[in-house]
Formats: structure tokens, sequence, C-alpha cells
């Protein structure tokens, strides 16, 4: 069979730019040690600069689009992890779970002081994860830790095979992701080409299949929940977005936006008070709930439903680990990340130093308590005091009350960028793209320049988040523009 000249003409550019983009990541996986900043950030940006020329110049070619997304992740299938350590609890805490104990009342450190070993290879997991992470309670819910089980039942019961075990997990809910996110997308009458704003992103590639966050997992479950909500079929929404939080915490923050949504959502009256073209019930209906369901509940009956699902379906996934013990070594660990921790921060960073000329030490102890207040009472103006009546206003508000939680943070990890991403692509927001890409300097945050302490370049924060801000203020810019038009 004899290739056409044509066609291989066509696709010659974008071939041997995903050839390149192989090798780069090749590079990344394999051989990069995460102190080589120079090296990190010369590979980061020659990725994303193919990445955003692809879907820039090929944007409706999807199986291309799509095939090249596959083969990225599967180049790193075999790859340690080399810009995070958190793996390595994973492992630990899976295996904890098949020797028949509860990860939430061990800490590794207390089983290593003592000189036991209660899982295979427990020496090597405990160097690689550190001890800061070793001295703390697991954090991670439920779904995460059935994560973790499936992955050490991987063959070979090394720290490779549970690494290849996470790593499948991720990139099967990687596509779960570009599935239901194609189909919101179609359903919203947008296009459905911006799918790969997520799911060719260098940044998610590395972050999430690369170095094994389980982001990825949670928000293939909020975007499936998000896709059932559309289709009017709340309950199995509800219930979807349960297994979202029990993946991450971080889709707690959402739950009082949707008050609206069930409140009021009245355009299924507004449809059978008047006749309406079929142009304007295909429009209704791409930025709209589909309504057939409405007349089954009244408002907030539906919405107490809601909630009482998404509560249920949690309380149940938790309860397998449940004791009192359980709450108190849980509800201290999550305290850790509103008092203890600090990275990659910056409106805390700028009150801290405020705070400093005041008292003088431990800012985050007065700080911490606050930023939990603010971020309430800012997800609560709104779910009342914003439109929130359809899904691209709910998930627009989602993005918003995110932004503003990660703004606030003591500690922003490089991955928790993922979600915002994921949420910007269904609306007009570009700040999270940029964010994606910039995001890379913080892990040269503790690069000193002529400055031998460990204490974070505050330089290069502020750079990323200028960079950040410039863009945020810009998207609010032309969106106020864009309404008073």
């Amino acid at each position: 069979m004899q290739l056409n000249p044509a066609l291989l003409k066509l696709y010659k550019t974008p071939i041997l730019l995903a050839l390149l983009s192989c090798l780069l990541y090749i590079a990344f996986a394999y051989n990069l040690e995460r102190t080589d900043y120079l090296k990190l950030v010369s590979l980061y940006t020659g990725l994303f600069g193919i990445f955003y020329w692809l879907i820039k110049r090929y944007a409706e070619n999807f199986k291309l689009l799509t095939y090249i997304s596959f083969i990225f992740r599967v180049l790193l299938i075999l790859a340690i992890p080399n810009l995070s350590q958190d793996f390595y609890r994973f492992i630990w805490d899976g295996r904890m779970i098949l020797e028949g104990l509860n990860p939430y009342l061990y800490t590794v450190e207390s089983f290593i002081v003592k000189g036991e070993l209660p899982v295979t290879y427990a020496q090597e997991l405990y160097a690689g994860m550190g001890k800061l992470n070793a001295g703390h309670y697991t954090n991670y819910p439920p779904v995460n830790q059935l994560c973790f089980v499936l992955a050490n039942l991987m063959p070979g019961q090394s720290i490779l095979s549970s690494v290849i075990g996470l790593r499948l997990i991720i990139i099967a809910a990687d596509f779960g992701t570009f599935y239901f996110g194609k189909k919101l997308l179609q359903s919203l009458k947008l296009p459905v080409y911006s799918i790969f704003w997520y799911i060719l992103n260098p940044f998610i590639i590395i972050e999430l299949t690369g170095n094994l966050h389980f982001e990825g997992v949670m928000i293939f479950f909020l975007i499936w929940s998000l896709y059932l909500l559309q289709k009017g079929k709340w309950q199995w929404s509800a219930v979807v977005l349960a297994l979202s939080i029990s993946t991450k915490l971080i889709p707690l923050i959402f739950l009082p936006l949707v008050f609206q949504l069930f409140i009021k959502n009245n355009v299924i009256t507004d449809v059978v008070k008047q006749p309406i073209s079929e142009e304007e019930i295909a429009t209704s209906q791409a930025s709209r709930i589909d309504e057939k369901w409405i007349p089954a509940f009244a408002g907030m009956t539906r919405l107490i439903g809601f909630y009482g699902i998404v509560g249920g379906v949690t309380l149940l996934l938790f309860a397998p680990f449940f004791s009192m013990q359980f709450i108190s070594n849980y509800a201290e660990t999550v305290g850790l990340w509103f008092k203890n921790f600090e990275f990659n921060a910056s409106l805390y960073y700028i009150a801290r130093a405020v705070g400093y000329t005041f008292r003088g030490y431990n800012e985050i102890a007065v700080i911490g308590k606050v930023i939990p207040l603010l971020v309430v009472l800012f997800v609560l103006i709104l779910t009342f005091f914003r439109d929130n009546k359809t899904l691209p206003q709910l998930i627009t508000a989602m993005l918003l009350a995110l932004s503003f939680y990660y703004f606030t943070a003591t500690t922003v990890h490089p991955w928790y960028v993922a979600t915002l991403l994921i949420l910007s692509i269904f609306t007009n927001y570009k700040f999270p793209l940029v964010w994606s890409f910039v995001i890379i300097l913080s892990y040269l945050a503790y690069m000193q320049i002529g400055n031998a302490n460990k204490s974070e370049n505050l330089i290069i924060i502020a750079l990323e988040y200028t960079v950040v801000y410039g863009v945020f203020f810009y998207d609010l810019f032309k969106k106020k523009s864009h309404l008073n038009a």
C-alpha cells in the first residue's frame, strides 16, 4: 500500500513535532534531576510551546491530538516520579490496607522507630517519602485509598510495579475526563477541541501521569458529575460527586454553589407558557440544564435530596475506616494545611509580611484561622449574590471560588492548578492555562541566588503570581468590557 504524498506532507509537521515532544518527555521523565533547574525549565517550555502550537494549528483534527495525548502518557509508564515524593506514601497506605491495617490510625514513623516493618519494602518507602510525610497521619480519602490498594495488586510487589499500577489508574481517569469533558462541551455548544487544553497539556501529563497526583481521578468524577447534572440525572450526579469528594476533599467547596441551579432554575415553566422556535430551544438546552426532571420535585426538596445523597455516599465510603481515633487523626492532618504548611502562596505571604511588622513571629497561626472564614464568606457571596442558574454559570462560580481559595491559601502545590484548568475550558477565563505554564516556577522556589538559606525565593514566587494575577485581571476586564458593549 502506497502512502499518499499529499497526506504525508499534510501531517509531516505535526508528526515531527510530536516525535520531538516524545524525546522531551523521555528526557523529562528518565533523565532529569529536580535540582537541575535550567534543564527543568527548558524541557517544560519546549513541551508547552509545541503543545500550544499543535492545538492552535490542528484543533479540528481530533484523532491526531487524541493519539498524541495517549502516546505521551504511555512514554512515562516506567518512570519513577522525579518531582514529587508523595507516591511512596500512596504505596505505603495501599499496602497497609492489604495487610489488614487501618492507614488512618498510624503514622509511618510510629512503625519505623519501633523497628517494625508492616509492609513490603517498608524501609525504602519510608526513606523515599521523607520524615515530614512519615511523621503525619494520612489525609487521603477512601476512594483514593482504594486506588492505592488496586495499584499494589500489580504483579511483582516492587515499588516500580506499584508505580505502574498508580499510573494506569490515573491515565484511565484522564481519558474518562476526556470522554465526559468532550460530551459536556458538546452539550453546552462549546468548542469540543477545548478539551485538549487539559488532556494534551504538558502540565497535566507531567503532574498527573508523571508525578502520580490523584487530582486526575477527582477531576474525572467531577466532570462526570457535571455532565450528569447537565443531563438532568441529578441523583446519579450526587453519587458521582461523592466519589469525587472521597478522592480529594476539594469539591466540598462547590456544594453551596448548586443552590440556585435547583431553587431558581425555572426555565421549564417559560418553555411551557410560550412557544419558541427550534433554534431558541437548542440555544436554551445548550446553556441550561436539561429540564425534564424539574417537575418531579420542588426545588428545595431536590436540593436537600442532592445534598443528602452526596453526604450519605461520602459517609458510607468513609465508614470502613471509622473510629473516634480516625476522626481525631484526620482532623489534625487536614488542619496542618492551614496552621503549619507554607509553600508557593501569594496573598498569604503579603499578609504574613504585614503581620511580621506587628508581631514578628508565627503569623500562620493567626492568618491560618482567618483564611477558611474568608473562603466560606466568598463562596456564600457567590452562592446568593451571583447568578448561578445555568451550568456554565455554575462552573464559572466554581472556578472563581476555587481561585479565591488558592489565592489566599498558605500552600499551593503545582498540581492544585489542574482543577482550575479543567473548569476553565468551560468558561472564558484563560488565567488557569497561563498558570499551568508559569507554575513550573514554583519548583524553582528554593533556588537561592547568592543566599545559602533554605527559605523560598520570594522573587521567583512574585514573578509567577505577577503573571497569573495580570492575566486574571485581564480576563475580568475583558469580560466586563464585553458585558458593557
